[in-house]
């Protein structure tokens, strides 16, 4: 329903006009109940007051001698007069026991009938009661008068209603000003706090603040980006579905801090940090994500707004294209030397040594078919073959030999649909491009891994890297070993940590990244020493189902 335009479209405008009519109608409440009150209350004060003094009158000596005299008015109209103006009320009157008058404030009226009620009087009771007499409405007190047994007189003292309405009159003056402060105290307070949510709310109404609480709720559930906000405090303050699974978090994360979320520590570090943070690579046990966080500095606490993105497959698929893009290079680089070979070839049959031509092309040809050979007999899975195959043409070129062990064998149909081609890439591959890093430098006379080649090794160096694949005991067991510096004992638990490099800055990602993998198909990975003295990892997948926990082991 729209609604008309003579009512303040905003949410808080509408508040501030409830509220201070609000206001209002709560402040004439309290002034009328106040004014009732107060009139009651100056009744109440008047009667008690007037039937004070109609007592006293009606128990003094004086006036039971006055009543024996003959001229009983002589004595009593200036006493009844005296105590009148003493008092304040406005009438005292003395009469005789039928009601007529001794005294009174207006002399013409002595001597005649008391307009009222005096038949309780005579029956010996003071009674109250509110009549129009001479003065006009009066809230007046009739008692009797006693001389010993007998009743000898009445007195009656009343105030009239005009000065009671005028004293409650002067005290709703006072009351009216009262109340006019509150309102106005009450209007300022209401338009300070509204003119607050109004900066909250954007001067936004109540229909559109409810249609975009609907927008926000459907578009934190349908973004496949996680979104995640935290408090000053660095508590949960929202989590998006994406953001809990990217984050491997439970429903109930709301509230907590970040550091105890059991994330990894660069990550807890990353949402911790007071500056922003830009396109930040991290890792989970499961995932690549990209962090990127924005503090917020409006409000009244500090906070940030974390967005996080999933690059697990954008990271597997840019290895595949590194190994892609070196397989291509190799094959390049065996082109042009394939073609030299051709070349050498004709050369020998044009000057006549075919027997010389025949045994140097059998020989090369025989070369290149041994290790394919080799793997295709062994690893019948295709994505494993092939990607021993491109390695062994990216080592070829490095000047390292890739060889398969002896006892290597996957037959086809070995691997489950549940171990995804992709993680034994990611696997393997990152295993043997470490291993043919470290057995390049090490033949070349550089730095290994773990530093400078030893000084027992003199000589040429013989760059090798083993490759083992085979299945047993329902894993899979993945070993690459290298003829490098190895690794020391103090990097054994720190190699798998994503950062960890001895190639500078911005590397140390693959063995995260291997672990990452290995965890998700709950599998273990090790690490050794070669026979030969590099190093030696070691990774086991089950092929029946996911293990619960994935272990990291140095050695």
């Amino acid at each position: 329903m729209r609604l008309p335009r003579t009512l303040p479209r905003s949410l808080a405008g509408q508040l501030f006009a409830m509220q201070a009519l609000l206001v209002a109608a709560v402040v004439a409440g309290c002034a009328f109940f106040a004014y009732a009150s107060g009139r009651s209350q100056a009744e109440e004060t008047a009667a008690r007051q007037v039937r004070a003094a109609a007592l006293a009158m009606a128990g003094s000596p004086s006036v039971r001698e006055a009543i024996r005299t003959p001229d009983p008015s002589a004595v009593l109209q200036p006493y009844a007069e005296r105590v009148r103006a003493d008092t304040g009320i406005a009438f005292v009157t003395i009469m005789d026991p039928d009601g007529v008058r001794w005294t009174h404030p207006d002399p013409s009226q002595i001597g005649r009938s008391f307009i009222g009620h005096t038949e309780r009087a005579l029956a010996g009771e003071t009674f109250e009661e509110t009549y129009t007499g001479t003065l006009g409405p009066s809230i007046r007190v009739v008692t009797p008068i006693r001389d010993g047994g007998r009743i000898v007189g009445l007195v009656s003292a009343g105030i009239t209603v005009e000065r009671v309405s005028t004293q409650v009159r002067e005290q709703l003056g006072a009351l009216g000003t009262a109340a006019g402060a509150a309102l106005a105290l009450g209007g300022l307070g209401t338009y300070v706090i509204n003119a607050r949510l109004r900066r909250h709310t954007h001067g936004m109404n109540a229909r559109e603040l409810s249609r975009m609480h609907t927008y926000h709720e459907a578009t934190l559930h349908a973004v496949r980006e996680g979104l995640l906000m935290l408090d000053g405090r660095r508590r949960v303050a929202l989590i998006n579905d994406a953001g809990r699974e990217l984050l491997g978090l439970a429903p109930g994360a709301v509230g907590l801090r970040v550091d105890e979320l059991a994330l990894p520590a660069p990550l807890t570090g990353a949402l911790l940090a007071s500056e922003p943070r830009v396109d930040e690579v991290h890792l989970t046990a499961d995932r690549v994500i990209v962090v990127n966080t924005s503090p917020v500095v409006g409000g009244e606490r500090r906070g940030t707004v974390v967005t996080l993105r999933d690059h697990t497959e954008l990271q597997a698929l840019s290895g595949e294209l590194d190994s892609e893009r070196g397989f291509t290079q190799a094959l390049r680089s065996q082109a042009h030397e394939a073609a030299n070979r051709l070349h050498t070839v004709v050369s020998l049959i044009e000057l006549g040594r075919v027997d010389e031509a025949v045994e140097f092309a059998t020989a090369e040809l025989e070369l290149a078919q041994v290790l394919t050979d080799r793997v295709v007999g062994a690893v019948a899975e295709p994505v494993l073959a092939a990607l021993l195959l491109g390695k062994a043409a990216q080592a070829h070129e490095r000047g390292v030999e890739l060889a398969l062990a002896e006892d290597s064998l996957i037959d086809d149909g070995a691997l489950p649909r549940s171990l995804a081609p992709r993680d034994l890439v990611t696997i393997l591959g990152n295993l043997i491009d470490n291993a043919v890093d470290a057995a390049s430098e090490t033949a070349t006379g550089g730095d290994g891994p773990a530093g400078p080649v030893p000084a027992q090794r003199t000589g040429p160096v013989r760059a090798l890297v083993t490759v083992t694949a085979l299945t047993e005991a329902g894993e899979l067991l993945l070993r690459v070993a290298d003829t490098g510096g190895g690794i020391g004992p103090d990097d054994a638990d720190e190699v798998f940590r994503r950062g960890w490099s001895t190639h500078g800055t911005g590397r140390g990602l693959g063995l995260a990244l291997v672990r990452q993998a290995v965890h998700r198909n709950g599998g273990t990975v090790t690490l050794g020493a070669a026979q030969d003295g590099g190093a030696e990892f070691t990774v086991r997948l089950p092929l029946t189902g996911r293990a619960a926990v994935a272990e990291v082991v140095g050695s």
